[in-house]
């Protein structure tokens, strides 16, 4: 169990800003659709932004692993579109910690929800992971 001295501090924030390339396109992979942002390329990027916020703050070693998102893609944009990812620590729950999450292109918010996460130590992360192989 994680002291409170030992979890990442209330109000911790991080951004990424990506230009949108054509992998992160729903036509990338059906030449049917649009070439907008696809919904797990924006999530990702909140992820990413989530991950970044506390990595400083962990415990020596820890890293942070997505358990749950509650994200609504609100607006399309094309590739080559800004993109902005915002995240900000607003509580825990023991070991797991929820940020509030938005996804930018200018003036328009195109995402915005929760992003969950959890403190893991990697080496036994993998182990259990592993175990779950087929």
């Amino acid at each position: 169990m994680m002291t409170q001295k030992e979890r990442p501090r209330i109000g911790l924030e991080a951004a990424i800003e990506k230009i949108v390339p054509r992998e992160w396109t729903l036509a990338h992979f059906n030449s049917q659709l649009p070439a907008v942002l696809s919904t797990p390329a924006m999530i990702g990027m909140m992820e990413i932004a989530a991950a970044q916020a506390v990595q400083a703050d962990l415990p020596a070693g820890a890293i942070t692993v997505g358990t749950r998102i509650e994200v609504d893609h609100l607006k399309a944009v094309p590739e080559g579109t800004s993109v902005r990812a915002t995240a900000r620590l607003v509580e825990h729950k023991g070991r797991f910690m929820i940020f509030e999450v938005e996804a930018s292109a200018g003036e328009h918010v195109i995402g915005r929800g929760r992003v969950y996460r959890a403190i893991v130590e990697p080496e036994n992360f993998h182990a259990k992971a592993h175990t779950r192989k087929s």
